[in-house]
């Protein structure tokens, strides 16, 4: 990686690109430190020290802690990524919008259009939620109209300047904006994990059991980051044949092929799925302060919906949410992967240009085949998933570590968005680095 980005910087043209990239990212930390006019900065630190409670952990991890300072970037570009999840789900569902998709670039532009405001709206309905849902709590510091009029518009439009500098980074930059922004964000609650782990476990404790606890927490997300790094990159190719055909007077085809079924077939939207859905009613409940009676029994889901209170040694009942957690990942793999990849036209298109699977006919046993090959590499990569995204929940609860934004699925996505930038600058460094038989 060091090599790639110093031989990067040796070209004229992807050093500029570079250097925009940085400044752009600089601009976002400084809009993350600016507050919103009129709104305590304080509350929500302080509201979850006094709750105890991570149902934002991972929210506020992806807006880089603007969230919890309530900052001009408190959305961050979190509705751009909601809005681009249900555009892509729509897109299968709708079949205009489908067909705008397959028109090549105008349709994409369109698409990309809708998207756009999609966001916006969903910034708004957002902005509008916290203001008045947190806003009598102290939330605001002035609980009027105008100072709900404020602090939406403040938060609406810092989203959007947010999903406005994602593009022009794509545009401009090594590409990839909105997954850079995004990679930022969470790379910057680095140094609060860090001082939580040393708090935790080193603080107070002899030289010896400091280096011991040392090692042991760099082993393990060393290990967990290979384990990602395999779990992105792995993947099941099914053998190709196309059979040979005459055309014209040559002999073409017999060319051997291979279809490529990437085990995190998904990636890590099955985790975001299962992450809202099991946040939502805790959230929700955050509106109505301290109205919730959590010894009842709807307070004793909400707990256990709650990752927070998951493997603690006191309180083990509440581990049975993390059962549900994990059935939501494989079945949102499961349902991601069947409206992205379809078997049957896939086949199709194999029996249109005279390709097949060694063994296997073409046409339906083909599908059918794929299928079922399908169906077991999903398994895994959903089982991969689960792993890396309850590993940190496991040491968090049995050590009573929390407030740690650090954990699996933010490793999911550092893990893909740094490989896929890597891989746009080393092919933005091939192209201007080229060299054809004209110029030996």
């Amino acid at each position: 990686m060091l090599k790639t980005l110093r031989n990067a910087f040796k070209i004229k043209d992807v050093r500029q690109k570079l250097i925009f990239t940085f400044m752009m990212l600089v601009v976002t930390r400084i809009g993350s430190q600016l507050p919103i006019p009129g709104v305590e900065t304080s509350f929500f630190k302080d509201f979850f020290a006094r709750q105890n409670n991570d149902a934002f952990g991972f929210f506020n991890a992806m807006t880089g802690s603007s969230f919890t300072n309530m900052s001009v970037f408190a959305l961050s570009i979190t509705p751009y990524i909601t809005s681009s999840i249900i555009m892509q789900l729509l897109t299968i569902a709708i079949p205009k919008l489908e067909e705008m998709q397959k028109d090549g670039e105008d349709g994409r532009k369109k698409i990309a259009e809708y998207t756009r405001y999609v966001t916006v709206g969903l910034a708004l309905i957002e902005s509008i939620a916290m203001a008045i849902g947190f806003g009598g709590q102290g939330l605001l510091k002035d609980f009027s109209a105008l100072s709900i009029i404020i602090a939406v518009a403040t938060m609406t439009a810092g989203s959007a300047l947010l999903m406005w500098i994602g593009e022009r980074i794509t545009e401009n930059g090594v590409g990839n904006g909105i997954s850079i922004v995004l990679l930022f964000n969470i790379i910057s609650s680095f140094p609060s994990d860090a001082s939580t782990l040393y708090t935790r476990f080193m603080t107070g404790k002899s030289v010896a059991l400091v280096a011991i606890a040392g090692i042991i927490i760099f082993a393990i997300i060393v290990a967990i980051v290979v384990f990602v790094v395999v779990l992105q990159g792995g993947e099941r190719r099914i053998p190709v044949q196309y059979s040979k055909k005459m055309q014209g007077r040559k002999m073409v085809g017999g060319q051997a092929s291979s279809i490529p079924l990437k085990v995190n077939t998904a990636g890590v939207i099955p985790v975001i799925f299962a992450s809202s859905i099991m946040s939502f009613p805790v959230v929700i409940s955050q509106f109505f302060g301290n109205r919730i009676d959590y010894s009842s029994i709807g307070g004793h889901i909400l707990t256990a919906l709650n990752s927070s209170s998951w493997f603690k040694v006191d309180r083990p009942f509440y581990s049975v949410g993390m059962i549900v957690y994990v059935a939501l990942i494989i079945i949102f793999a499961y349902f991601y992967t069947s409206i992205t990849f379809n078997p049957l036209e896939v086949a199709n298109n194999m029996k249109k240009s005279g390709g097949f699977i060694p063994g296997i006919r073409p046409g339906k046993p083909t599908s059918d085949y794929l299928n079922s090959i399908l169906n077991y590499v999903v398994f895994l990569g959903a089982c991969g998933l689960t792993i890396i995204c309850i590993i940190p929940i496991m040491v968090s609860g049995l050590f009573s570590v929390s407030h740690l934004s650090f954990g699996g699925t933010s490793l999911i996505i550092i893990v893909s968005v740094v490989l896929e930038t890597l891989k746009a600058i080393e092919s933005q460094m091939l192209v201007r680095n080229y060299k054809g038989f004209l110029n030996d």
